[in-house]
């Protein structure tokens, strides 16, 4: 089958990579002491800058086994005065809940996660469809703020929105989520 080409005529792998090339300047331009992630086929080629310029020395790259183990981390290290920045899958969210409504929100912690978003269209998993679908109303109802990035915004917003949401963080001292939509 050949690849699927958006209404403009672009390969959606192009869409896909330029989607990933935006979150990526982000990541750079924030500039975080720490990056830990969640592994994701989905966000592959975010995690492999994420590497790359762990090597480089631009920060610590800290891989997780779950994502309320993130959480734990990354409030810690905002408590020592750190500036980490988690990467992590919406299917995780569920395990998440608890740790960012008792340690980051109550404490006033900028804890902020890029969370890449699974469920929509060409899903071809099912299993993600029933939690994927949910994850902006579960954050809502916990009062965590989310910024949702698809197709919806412009790929060349993509950078400044994720700075802004870290920006938003930081000045409400409150969580946020950044939901990436890379694949639709």
């Amino acid at each position: 089958m050949p690849p699927l080409t958006t209404a403009l005529g672009v390969d959606s792998r192009e869409v896909v990579a330029l989607r990933a090339d935006q979150v990526a300047r982000a990541i750079e331009h924030v500039a975080p002491t720490h990056v830990l992630w969640i592994p994701s086929s989905t966000l592959k080629s975010v995690i492999d800058l994420v590497e790359a310029r762990a090597r480089d020395g631009a920060w610590i790259s800290l891989p997780l086994t779950r994502e309320e183990e993130g959480i734990g981390i990354a409030s810690g290290l905002l408590f020592g005065g750190a500036r980490p920045l988690l990467i992590i899958q919406d299917n995780g969210i569920g395990n998440a809940i608890t740790a960012l409504t008792t340690l980051p929100q109550p404490y006033h912690l900028p804890v902020v996660m890029l969370v890449s978003q699974r469920g929509g269209l060409n899903e071809y998993n099912s299993m993600i469809h029933g939690l994927g679908e949910r994850v902006e109303g579960i954050l809502h109802a916990a009062g965590i703020r989310t910024f949702l990035l698809d197709e919806r915004v412009p790929v060349d917003r993509w950078a400044t929105s994720i700075v802004g949401a870290c920006e938003h963080a930081e000045m409400t001292h409150r969580p946020v989520a950044v939901l990436l939509n890379l694949l639709y």
